[in-house]
């Protein structure tokens, strides 16, 4: 309903047009005008209309473009005096002389450039994922290099194709690269650790990091942040110079193979080889605990509590955490020490209570 509304006001605005279409001997100023109206409300109409039937922004965009041009070269009497029309109306900026035909031309290069580089970001990204011998941050360094290269060249032609002279910024380069130094110092320093850390590769997008309080796998490397997705959900965006200066945790690094330590007590009564076997047959049957390196129970000490033991297994899948298989692997020592008579020890303590000396009778 929404754009069946718009393209109701379109055409009707192009109607409303159309009717005064035919009246000539027009001053040219206002012949120009009644022209540039008439070609925006048809190049409006075309552009809803081919958002009606489907098609994305782009076309609609394309659609409405010709129309505009079609329609203002018709009105006056073809793209030659369209032209001598534009360049006509201008107006003097110091000693350079600014007309709509320059404006004009600005903004379809502007628009041809920028369609431009997007069609060749996606194709390079696409060119790259295909590219086998690249692993994730390379293809991420590589793409990222490509944006970079390709943004850099589409502003230096379009500078060039615009015919702007630089000589006349060359007195405020000195500032501007000031402003560089200083304001943006932040940003640039994130965007070279960026690269730096895809180089290296001591953090790639799938990595398991603890970064202070933040642990989670790594999403995504950008130009200013590194994006931390956590088990809840959040998403951490962690400025990648803080990933160079500060001490990272990477689960991750050289092996996927993480250990967990999984400790409990048992009561100095108990059979301690039958809780430390049981122990291990509880870390076997889990699912996510590797079979090799197997699982070991140590006795850790002979606390007030009771026996204390850790039970150390091993997981290749940190991103899915750690507390799940953690809570996995207790609820099967609490069923199988119930099973065989295993006790928990159960805290006590012993209170004493101590009279106090009672005064000397004096009778």
């Amino acid at each position: 309903m929404p754009r069946m509304s718009a393209l109701v006001r379109s055409a009707t605005a192009t109607l409303a047009l159309v009717a005064f279409a035919g009246v000539r001997g027009l001053e040219p100023g206002a012949d120009l005008l009644l022209a540039a109206g008439l070609a925006l409300a048809v190049a409006s109409l075309a552009y809803q209309l081919t958002r009606v039937v489907g098609q994305r922004g782009g076309a609609a965009f394309a659609a409405a473009a010709t129309a505009f041009v079609i329609v203002l070269a018709g009105r006056l009497g073809g793209l030659e005096p369209l032209v001598d029309g534009l360049e006509g109306a201008a107006v003097t900026i110091g000693k350079r002389r600014l007309s709509l035909l320059d404006l004009f031309t600005a903004a379809g290069l502007s628009l041809l450039l920028f369609f431009a580089v997007r069609v060749l970001l996606r194709l390079a990204a696409r060119w790259i994922d295909h590219v086998s011998i690249l692993d994730g941050a390379q293809r991420v360094l590589f793409q990222k290099l490509a944006q970079i290269a390709i943004v850099a060249v589409a502003i230096f032609l379009g500078i060039d194709l615009l015919g702007i002279d630089l000589t006349a910024l060359a007195v405020f380069s000195g500032a501007f690269g000031l402003a560089i130094g200083f304001g943006l110092q932040k940003t640039f320093g994130n965007l070279i650790s960026g690269l730096i850390l895809l180089l290296d590769r001591s953090i790639k997008p799938g990595d398991v990091i603890a970064v202070g309080d933040t642990f989670g796998w790594v999403n995504k490397i950008g130009v200013r942040a590194v994006s931390v997705l956590t088990r809840d959900g959040k998403e951490h965006l962690i400025p990648n110079e803080k990933l160079m200066t500060e001490e990272v945790e990477n689960w991750s690094y050289s092996s996927r193979d993480v250990r967990v330590h999984v400790g409990f007590h048992v009561a100095y009564d108990c059979d301690l080889r039958l809780a430390q076997r049981l122990a291990v047959e509880a870390a076997d049957v889990s699912p996510r605990v590797l079979r090799s390196p197997a699982p070991v129970c140590w006795i850790k000490e002979f606390g007030d509590r009771g026996v204390e033991f850790d039970l150390r297994i091993w997981i290749d899948s940190p991103e899915a955490g750690v507390g799940n298989v953690t809570s996995e692997v207790l609820f099967r020592i609490w069923d199988l020490f119930k099973a065989n008579g295993v006790t928990l020890p159960v805290p006590q303590r012993d209170v004493r209570i101590v009279p106090a000396p009672f005064a000397s009778d004096q009778n």
